[in-house]
């Protein structure tokens, strides 16, 4: 049964992130929103935790919380994909079960 963990918290100011890559099984995703999206750029200090994810499974980051936060696609780690909101609807209704990490 997999699952969709929802990270919203910034990598910088709690450590959902880290609890949430510790506690990913086969076929979970990972989607980065709201404050979480700091994660995605590449060369933070934090990117290793999303490359350590991207081993295991997809990640994903909300594109329009990106633009919120004047972060460019460009500047997000290769491998991640990003969605719109449509996609984040159709990601919770592909995976069994949805975990928020708060």
């Amino acid at each position: 049964m997999s699952t969709l963990h929802i990270v919203n918290k910034s990598p910088f100011e709690r450590n959902a992130l880290a609890s949430c890559i510790g506690h990913l099984g086969n076929d979970d995703a990972v989607l980065l929103i709201e404050d979480a999206v700091v994660a995605a750029r590449d060369g933070s200090t934090v990117a290793p935790l999303i490359r350590e994810a991207l081993t295991n499974g997809p990640v994903y980051v909300l594109a329009a919380d990106l633009a919120a936060r004047a972060i460019k696609r460009e500047g997000v780690i290769a491998g991640m994909k990003l969605i719109d909101y449509r996609g984040f609807v159709e990601l919770a209704a592909q995976h069994a079960r949805t975990q928020s990490w708060l």
